[in-house]
């Protein structure tokens, strides 16, 4: 790698909007030069979560991701250093969590719903893509997803995104959607602004190799 800053694309937008599967397009589309980082990896213990007025986890919250150690990770790989860090297990105690090492690259992505409301994050991050979608198609997917991936309850699902999900977006997240510099509606699909953003990214990565 060059001397050159690592250049830095934030993916943000609402649960369901298609912003994890946006980035994993992005990271599919080549075999080197891009290193990527997700706020996910970065939830507090169950224990350290806050809970709302009926005794239920609220995972979506500011207070529950370690803000901290995902702003000085993403200020590491700034500098061009790599960082290790454990894997995302949807707080699952069941599960134990793998480490994961993330090379420093020449372009680097962050996404998470939160990445533009953390003022360290958002300082560090050089373009900002806000991924799009209708409220009730948004609500789709993400029924679809939690009950079939996961293996939620739909009452669960429906309760977490009327009491959590929904007034988290309104507060924390939709409104840095007019801030952004890009963005992505996918109502059904990318449409070029994956195209777009792919090649952009390969000219940020020839910029590393000359």
């Amino acid at each position: 790698m060059s001397e050159n800053k690592p250049y830095i694309i934030g993916i943000t937008g609402g649960s369901g909007s298609g912003k994890t599967r946006f980035l994993r397009s992005l990271i599919e589309s080549f075999d080197s030069g891009v290193a990527s980082i997700s706020q996910d990896d970065y939830y507090r213990p169950r224990e350290h979560q806050l809970v709302d007025k009926n005794g239920e986890f609220n995972f979506d919250r500011p207070e529950s991701i370690d803000y901290e150690h995902f702003a000085s990770d993403l200020l590491a790989l700034s500098k061009g250093n790599d960082v290790e860090k454990q894997e995302y297990t949807f707080n699952n105690p069941n599960v134990k969590p793998k480490n994961i090492v993330v090379k420093a690259a020449p372009v680097i992505l962050v996404e998470g719903i939160f990445i533009f409301h953390y003022q360290k994050i958002s300082e560090l991050i050089d373009l900002k893509v806000f991924v799009d979608a209708k409220d009730y198609i948004k609500l789709q997917r993400r029924l679809t997803r939690d009950r079939v991936e996961r293996g939620y309850d739909a009452d669960d699902v429906l309760y977490k995104y009327e009491n959590h999900i929904m007034p988290s977006y309104q507060k924390y997240i939709e409104p840095h959607k007019e801030h952004a510099d890009i963005v992505v509606p996918n109502n059904t699909d990318f449409g070029v602004a994956l195209d777009v953003l792919k090649a952009f990214i390969q000219s940020k990565i020839n910029e590393h190799t000359v």
